[in-house]
């Protein structure tokens, strides 16, 4: 009678769990992916089409709506504020993580781990809890409906300096050792040696500030009134009264918003995931 390796039997044993689990996986993704998969049937679906019971769940192709979204509303403005404003805020909160990240990591100064605390507090603030108070501050600073308030307030990220600060905290001191006998200065050290090594850090960060700052919809919606300097999120908003019951044109200009993210975040999951796991540094210790 032969006996069935141990490492054999639990194999077997541990198959019918990962088939469940890759169900619950498959069945989970579905049911996330569904409603953007329901407004990409909707945008490309004929007029008829959108309201016809049963309802249809294959798109048809039809982009008109798309062409409309283009040719009829403001939409090359909206979406020019969004770039401008996403853009100016992934540099600055780039400059302030990486020098603030920095001096965390590897300066030495009196209450640096009290400074680091309030970093780490900053997290626990609701952003909707400082509403007022902030809006009370820009209008003393005659800063309403101007770019300076979507950009300004958002030029440094929690986020940044803790992920940036954890990178360099595993730079070899020798790096700094070699540099400093060249006689580079800490600034030049940052940009030519310890940023481009925490190429992970870099774009993890830059990626996710611009996801944010493109999907940010209530601080503009309060802080401006011009739809010259508004973003495309607060288009979206205007556009449900424009085209009320027209979901094609509706979704179109939803998928139109959605897809600059969405083919940024499909290019560089990679990077994503490397940084926040804080591996593939660039450096070998």
């Amino acid at each position: 009678m032969t006996t069935v390796p141990t490492s054999r039997r639990w194999a077997v044993r541990l198959e019918p769990y990962k088939v469940v689990r890759w169900l619950a996986v498959v069945v989970i993704a579905v049911l996330f992916a569904f409603p953007l998969y329901w407004v990409v049937v909707t945008a490309f679906q004929s007029h008829n089409g959108v309201f016809s019971l049963p309802p249809r769940f294959f798109p048809a192709f039809h982009g008109d709506a798309f062409l409309y979204v283009v040719d009829h509303t403001d939409w090359a403005r909206f979406m020019l504020n969004t770039v401008f404003v996403a853009g100016t805020t992934v540099l600055l909160v780039l400059v302030t993580s990486a020098l603030a990240g920095y001096a965390l990591a590897e300066l030495t100064f009196r209450g640096r781990g009290v400074v680091f605390f309030l970093v780490l507090a900053v997290i626990m603030l609701p952003a909707q809890a400082l509403l007022i108070p902030q809006y009370a501050v820009a209008l003393h600073l005659h800063l309403l409906n101007t770019y300076a308030i979507q950009i300004v307030p958002f030029a440094a990220s929690t986020f940044g300096v803790i992920l940036f600060r954890q990178f360099f905290k595993g730079l070899p001191r020798a790096y700094w050792e070699a540099a400093r006998l060249e006689g580079v200065g800490h600034l030049r050290y940052i940009w030519r040696v310890a940023v481009p090594l925490a190429r992970p850090a870099v774009v993890t960060v830059a990626l996710l500030t611009f996801i944010t700052a493109w999907n940010q919809f209530q601080w503009p919606l309060i802080m401006t009134t011009s739809t010259s300097i508004q973003p495309i999120e607060v288009a979206l908003s205007h556009y449900m009264q424009t085209f009320e019951a027209n979901w094609r044109k509706l979704a179109s200009a939803v998928l139109l918003a959605l897809l600059p993210i969405v083919v940024l975040f499909l290019a560089l999951q990679r990077h994503i995931v490397a940084g926040v796991a804080g591996r593939d540094s660039g450096v070998n210790t």
